[in-house]
């Protein structure tokens, strides 16, 4: 998922997600009409420092929408915090957007409910056309060889921000491109009340996608071939217990950053509190709190061996965010021809410049916008060495058992409580009892 957010946190079971199968957003009239072709609401994520930040970058966008259609976007920019926990009632209730924005980590997930519109050849034909979307894109829209559940708006990859001048003081001449060289530059630059790493310890989501990543470089995937739970294998285990060392037992990350979930790690590498920060696409974010871009430097996210090639090829995983129709919407043809304006030339790089995330529609990647040194790190990314999470149904239950298994974890950490072999396969057991039975 991806962008600059907070944790979804206290999500509503997939079992009572999937007895809503048959229900969706929009209105009360029944939906999947056009019953009301002049409004259209649409909850958007949060991407930018604030929600006022991203009122001001959508805002201007929809006014020219309506002008060109006539039809009116009520926008409302929901956090994080809440976002799936709304989505999620919204499918059980039938009272939701006409549009919103979803993680694309939580496509099959919300897929598996039956309430978004699927987007087969003839809808993505209204839009323009699937072979306009990237491969790594598609890849995060649902469940393969099914119809996908959303359409990708923004790209989004993982890279390390690390400071200049800090590490300059410290003597510390690139950035490292293995953990161990990592923790190496951590210890030196944690010192005088400043920090090696900045993370947020608790935010479930954010856990997740760095223990995938460990968990991808171990040669683990915390699901079977199947799809079935697999958390206590010994590569996921080992890289659990590898992400939350970096405070427990390697001391680079500070303790206060168990209780961080509200991207107040950001906010700690703008303000030159920590020296390195491993975050999705973070310039606009960084620019927005008043750091210059000559401040920091970009890199790939480390391996355990190397450069990508080394060791497994994965440091990131395919980041990012996806527009979806409820299927009951009352405004159908709106709702479809939003997501054709959302997805054009034009406005992905209008949006994508303020976001700082990649253009998944390729044709819109030709803007020397998205050619700067910190754009081709995260490009080349993508292309090479992301990985989309497990698209399998449960996919958002593992994020909130996990991630909250994690958090725990770093509490624990943050408390000097050890943090071992055995207390993170007990943590990662107990969350796969918490997954619904297959």
């Amino acid at each position: 998922m991806r962008s600059i957010r907070a944790a979804a946190t206290g999500a509503v079971t997939l079992s009572l997600a999937l007895a809503a199968s048959a229900c969706g957003g929009g209105s009360p009239t029944g939906g999947g009409s056009d019953d009301s072709p002049k409004t259209l609401t649409y909850w958007a994520s949060n991407q930018g420092a604030s929600v006022e930040i991203d009122k001001k970058v959508l805002q201007p966008e929809l006014d020219k929408f309506e002008k060109q259609t006539g039809i009116e976007v009520k926008l409302e920019v929901v956090p994080w915090s809440d976002l799936l926990n709304r989505i999620l009632t919204a499918t059980t209730s039938g009272q939701g957007p006409d549009v919103l924005n979803i993680g694309n980590t939580w496509s099959a997930s919300l897929q598996a409910t039956g309430a978004l519109l699927p987007w087969d050849a003839k809808n993505f034909g209204r839009i323009g056309g699937k072979d306009r979307f990237v491969a790594s894109a598609l890849g995060s829209t649902g469940v393969p060889d099914q119809d996908p559940a959303a359409v990708p708006l923004y790209s989004m990859a993982y890279a390390l921000y690390y400071n200049k001048k800090m590490f300059a003081d410290a003597g510390i001449s690139k950035p490292p491109v293995t953990w161990d060289e990592l923790v190496a530059a951590g210890k030196k630059l944690s010192k005088n009340g400043k920090w090696g790493l900045g993370t947020e310890g608790s935010n479930p989501s954010e856990n997740i996608h760095h223990a995938y990543i460990f968990a991808k470089q171990h040669g683990a995937d915390f699901f079977t071939a199947d799809g079935k739970p697999d958390f206590t294998d010994d590569g996921a285990v080992a890289a659990v217990k590898d992400y939350v060392d970096l405070m427990a037992k390697d001391e680079i990350i500070a303790p206060g950053n168990a209780e961080y979930a509200q991207n107040q790690s950001v906010s700690d590498f703008a303000k030159g509190k920590t020296a390195m920060l491993l975050w999705q696409s973070a310039a606009a974010n960084l620019k927005s709190q008043g750091m210059d871009e000559d401040d920091y430097g970009i890199a790939p996210v480390p391996v355990r061996s190397g450069t990508p090639g080394g060791g497994t090829n994965v440091n990131s995983m395919v980041a990012g965010i996806n527009l979806a129709v409820f299927k009951n919407t009352d405004n159908l043809d709106g709702a479809t021809k939003f997501v054709k304006f959302m997805t054009s030339d034009a406005e992905q790089k209008i949006l994508n410049k303020a976001y700082s995330s990649i253009p998944p529609v390729a044709s819109a990647q030709s803007d020397p916008a998205f050619s700067t040194p910190a754009n081709a790190v995260l490009k080349d990314t993508l292309t090479k060495s992301a990985v989309a999470l497990p698209q399998v149904p449960a996919e958002s239950q593992f994020e909130t058992a996990v991630g909250t298994a994690i958090k725990e974890l770093y509490a624990d950490a943050a408390a000097g409580r050890a943090v071992t072999e055995a207390s993170v396969k007990a943590k990662l057991k107990k969350a796969q009892s918490q997954m619904p039975a297959a």
